[in-house]
């Protein structure tokens, strides 16, 4: 029995206190700002900003800060949220979940996991025609260490390949093959730190903007990699390659939304499975029809051993990622229980929200629905760059689509333009068919002059339109200074 505190009056006096905290005022941003200043991190992206923004809401393709001001998100949670901001059918999903299985230890097992499971392994089969099992973790940079573990364990090497300009996330074992030296410069040595190969970046390619020489120029120069014993990776009288993985993206997200030529990874994949290196897909940020198909690799004709996964999965509602692998690498005879582990890997509203996406993605041609909006942006992206010379190349696959920033000549990279365009957008102060609005922007690119456009496939025609006017002036504002 629970026995009385014999204070007359606690409870009411609890009840009082309780209600008072519930209504007290809520802070102002300029006071929030104040406080975050004193008690976060800056060791995270926010601080990229001169002036960091606090939203308050978020619905299709806009973002609302206090004063209910609109921002045209175009790169939604950097391709996060395929689907749109609080998509219906999502949340619906994840409440039913929380009414019913809100929590399980990953040690168990419930019915969205296997799933969900399932439809990855199917659409792989469907776009590969390879037969293979999904491992899943929480993040992007989570999985890229599953597969880098995977690799190692089936090919006994440490060493790996990957691009530069490539991005895999910032884990140790992820930035070890992510190229920018920045990312590992602050934390010691590298000693498994991957080798980088250049990426075809058909607007920088040294003998000229044409894809079939340009695509060429890059697989010889990877070729000549093989030639002898003093390239490094090859010793042709014991046959064995020093490393074990080439980690790739099919288009480079952080390196500027880059599209290779189509014919690039059929001969890479070719030259890399000649000497025993495993291709690893990075479909963190391209995956899930980004560029049109289900994953971006299936543009090239290119098939992969393993595939890393994440970000668009769930439409950005708790976070879910993994890896699938092909059967030989993966099997429960080589990657038995306890290969590796996180606490909340494929947890339950993950795998629900995940589970929905997938049907979603399964009720629409969403290969016609993104490639036909994406040729539209790409159309209004062209108009901008008639008009403004300094928009140095576009380009798109779907709707990852790129612009990027030069100085007036259409070449020489101008990070100066490109961050004012970031700026002005964010500052939200832009007049457009007598109302005003916010731009949402991301910058990448090996020089950081690179517009990289992730829009919402629910985007309409109209949006888009709205897109165009705005950037169109935020170029403007930030040629002038």
């Amino acid at each position: 029995m629970i026995k009385s505190s014999g204070k007359k009056g606690s409870a009411v006096q609890t009840k009082r206190s309780n209600t008072s905290r519930a209504s007290a005022p809520a802070r102002d941003e300029k006071t929030l700002l104040e406080i975050e200043k004193r008690v976060c991190s800056y060791g995270d992206t926010v601080h990229y900003a001169e002036d960091p923004k606090l939203f308050e809401r978020s619905e299709g393709c806009f973002l609302y800060d206090g004063s209910g001001r609109p921002y045209l998100d175009l790169q939604m949670w950097y391709s996060a949220v395929n689907l749109g901001y609080g998509n219906k059918r999502v949340i619906r999903a994840l409440n039913d979940q929380m009414n019913k299985l809100p929590q399980l230890a990953c040690q168990y097992l419930h019915r969205e996991k296997i799933e969900l499971a399932e439809q990855i392994v199917e659409s792989v089969k469907k776009s590969f025609g390879l037969k293979g099992r999904v491992h899943f973790n929480v993040g992007g940079a989570q999985a890229v260490e599953d597969a880098l573990k995977l690799v190692r364990k089936h090919t006994g090497r440490q060493h790996m390949l990957a691009f530069e300009g490539g991005y895999h996330g910032r884990t140790l074992g992820a930035s070890a093959i992510t190229s920018s030296y920045r990312y590992r410069e602050m934390y010691g040595e590298f000693a498994d730190r991957a080798e980088f190969i250049p990426y075809p970046y058909p607007f920088r390619c040294p003998i000229g903007k044409y894809d079939e020489a340009c695509e060429s120029y890059y697989i010889k120069q990877f070729e000549r990699k093989f030639e002898h014993e003093y390239t490094g990776m090859w010793n042709p009288k014991t046959g064995r390659c020093e490393f074990g993985g080439f980690f790739i993206e099919a288009v480079q997200g952080t390196g500027g939304y880059i599209v290779p030529p189509r014919g690039y990874f059929k001969r890479l994949a070719a030259i890399c499975r000649k000497y025993g290196i495993l291709i690893v897909d990075d479909e963190i940020q391209m995956g899930f029809y980004r560029t049109g198909k289900m994953w971006a690799l299936e543009n090239f004709d290119a098939q992969p051993d393993i595939i890393v996964f994440g970000k668009a999965l769930t439409n950005g509602m708790n976070p879910i990622s993994g890896i699938w692998a092909r059967e030989d690498l993966i099997s429960p005879d080589k990657f038995g229980p306890g290969s590796t582990h996180s606490t909340f890997s494929s947890n339950s509203l993950g795998t629900a929200a995940g589970l929905e996406v997938m049907k979603i993605f399964a009720e629409k041609d969403y290969s016609r629905i993104v490639n036909e909006k994406g040729a539209y942006f790409l159309k209004l992206l062209r108009g901008l760059q008639a008009k403004h010379p300094e928009i140095g190349d576009v380009d798109a696959l779907g709707m990852a689509l790129r612009m990027e920033i030069c100085e007036a000549d259409g070449f020489t990279p101008s990070r100066k333009i490109a961050d004012r365009m970031f700026q002005y957008g964010l500052e939200g102060g832009l007049q457009v068919r007598g109302k005003t609005f916010g731009l949402i922007l991301d910058i990448g690119g090996y020089y950081k002059n690179v517009i990289t456009l992730a829009p919402s496939f629910e985007m309409t025609t109209e949006e888009m339109d709205l897109a165009r006017d705005l950037l169109d002036l935020v170029i403007i504002k930030a040629k002038r200074g």
